[in-house]
């Protein structure tokens, strides 16, 4: 699988799937959880409220439509809040694996993630970086392409600098 990070807007990708960094209500929230529940349209909140009665634990994933999102899928999955108490890092990389085990069931080729629990959750973002890129680098999949998708220049540095330490990603 192809790892590449891009400066941008993960509402704006045109790719299979857009990852959501969701919270356990599945409900809609803040950073990138209200930024795909706000451009995406009230179908994604309807169809969590539907498939995901109960929530998701911590670690776990699960899909809704796309709305009006340019991908196809959102892969809902929810990140451990480090800032809250939870600190187990298998929970992170959990994440990532499961979002790509349920991208795979879609037949996602190209998937967009954010970095998973490094904004309001609190999550260090070197370790964040080096979580996703381990976990998406060892991880089996049928994913061509993952695409970390930073927010800000700083993000943007710190993740494209860790890619070319290992060789194997590009940045954009």
């Amino acid at each position: 699988m192809e790892i590449s990070v891009l400066l941008g807007d993960i509402t704006r990708q045109r790719v299979d799937a857009v990852v959501n960094a969701a919270n356990r209500a599945m409900r809609g929230g803040g950073g990138v959880d209200g930024a795909i529940h706000r451009v995406g349209g009230p179908q994604i909140l309807a169809e969590c409220i539907r498939r995901f009665p109960d929530g998701l634990a911590t670690g776990d994933a699960g899909w809704t439509t796309a709305g009006d999102l340019p991908a196809r899928w959102v892969i809902h999955t929810v990140g451990p809040n480090h800032a809250g108490g939870e600190r187990d890092r298998s929970l992170l990389t959990s994440c990532y694996r499961r979002s790509l085990q349920v991208a795979d069931d879609l037949g996602a080729e190209r998937v967009a993630f954010p970095l998973i629990s490094a904004g309001i959750y609190g999550w260090p973002k070197d370790d964040a970086i080096d979580a996703a890129v381990e976990t998406l680098r060892q991880t089996p999949t049928r994913v061509s392409e993952a695409v970390l998708v930073a927010f800000d220049e700083a993000t943007h540095r710190a993740i494209a600098g860790r890619l070319a330490a290992d060789r194997g990603g590009t940045a954009s």
